[in-house]
């Protein structure tokens, strides 16, 4: 079976799919993961063949197609809108390189993020299923339909008039978390990977205080939410806690001087999760799914509106505090990073997430539904 994976424009959205890409290889079958240039490290480093469809980045998509800027709305509405329209013109600019690839490579399936919405498309002008896999633990719908709406002229190019549905969704948001009103879905367990770096002995044992791990996400860079990186360092640096701090090393760099004994730099949150009692981050869905799985309590701000969803659900559920982000003073940060710390509740709740995670399907059991969808 040959399977093509077509990955998002940023390592985020591919960390999540890198597992069930590997537990196919490992069955024996072909696997080539498509994506744009600037993240054929990504996929290369995860030891998967990667495949340039574009030369595009995700940033660039900014940019309408009439070579005008867009800039971000304020409206919460229209910024689903928004990122709705920058992943469909993504998706446009990798059409024809996924095309041409299909037709010399010639998949037997096709597996998309989702928010990868090439994937349908070349799955559809191949004639073989397509299998939407999550990238975190569901976005708003409006994004969906907004990105339908900016590949209108793709659609009917390839004579179609919406978009393809899936014939199997693979999901990692643990039951407890999922909407009442979720497709049906292959349930599979969320396995945190992230490009791995050298582990160091403190990585995997902690000293005597609480351990909190700051974070805004793999995609942080000097130009793109480094001041959401910077302002919860500095909200949470004057807690007693050891402090560890995950961001791209040219990003942490420019952190220091840091406070106190903080670490800061590219952190394996696989490694560290285990041994952290607090996570205290922006949302990323990635950064989400790998403390619950290891039972680590949130404390999140939502600063990515299209998660404001899922990190509401994890509050209520118990496992987290969600901060508003029009209200991220210091104090209010600190005081609920020194409530989850001081209440065994959030521990307990986050620790029963785990056991639910746990008990889900790993992506090599996984991996015969997939068969079975390429067979049909």
């Amino acid at each position: 079976m040959r399977v093509l994976f077509v990955v998002g424009g940023t390592s985020g959205v591919i960390f999540s799919l890198i597992p069930l890409a590997q537990a196919i290889r490992n069955a024996g079958h072909q696997v080539v993961l498509a994506g744009p240039f600037d993240v054929m490290d990504t996929i290369t480093s995860a030891g998967l063949p990667a495949v340039k469809i574009s030369d595009q980045s995700m940033m660039d998509m900014m940019t309408d197609r009439t070579g005008q800027v867009q800039p971000i709305p304020k409206d919460l509405h229209e910024r689903y809108l928004f990122n709705g329209r920058c992943f469909g013109r993504y998706a446009a600019a990798c059409l024809d390189g996924l095309l041409t690839f299909a037709d010399r490579w010639q998949p037997d399936l096709v597996v998309g993020g989702a928010l990868a919405f090439a994937a349908p498309l070349v799955a559809h002008h191949a004639g073989v299923p397509y299998v939407k896999h999550a990238v975190d633990m569901g976005e708003p719908r409006t994004i969906d339909l907004a990105a339908a709406s900016e590949l209108g002229p793709e659609l009917e190019q390839l004579g179609l008039y919406d978009m393809p549905r899936s014939d199997l969704f693979v999901d990692t948001c643990p039951p407890s978390l999922r909407l009442a009103d979720a497709p049906a879905a292959q349930p599979m367990r969320y396995v945190p990977y992230a490009t791995p770096r050298q582990v160091e002995p403190w990585m995997y044992v902690k000293g005597d205080r609480p351990r909190v791990l700051v974070s805004a996400g793999s995609r942080v860079r000097l130009d793109r939410d480094f001041d959401i990186l910077t302002g919860l360092v500095e909200k949470t640096s004057k807690l007693d806690v050891e402090l560890l701090i995950a961001a791209p090393d040219a990003v942490a760099e420019r952190l220091h001087p840091l406070p106190g004994d903080a670490r800061a730099g590219w952190l394996p949150l696989d490694v560290l999760a285990p041994t952290c009692d607090l996570i205290v981050h922006h949302g990323g869905g990635n950064t989400t799914l790998g403390g619950m799985v290891h039972g680590v309590p949130h404390v999140i701000v939502p600063y990515l509106p299209y998660v404001v969803g899922y990190v509401q659900r994890l509050s209520e559920y118990g496992a987290a505090r969600m901060v508003d982000p029009e209200q991220d003073s210091a104090e209010v940060i600190a005081a609920a990073a020194e409530e989850v710390l001081s209440t065994p509740r959030f521990t307990e709740r986050a620790v029963e997430l785990a056991a639910e995670i746990g008990a889900m399907p790993v992506p090599a059991e996984v991996v015969g539904a997939l068969e079975e969808v390429a067979t049909r």
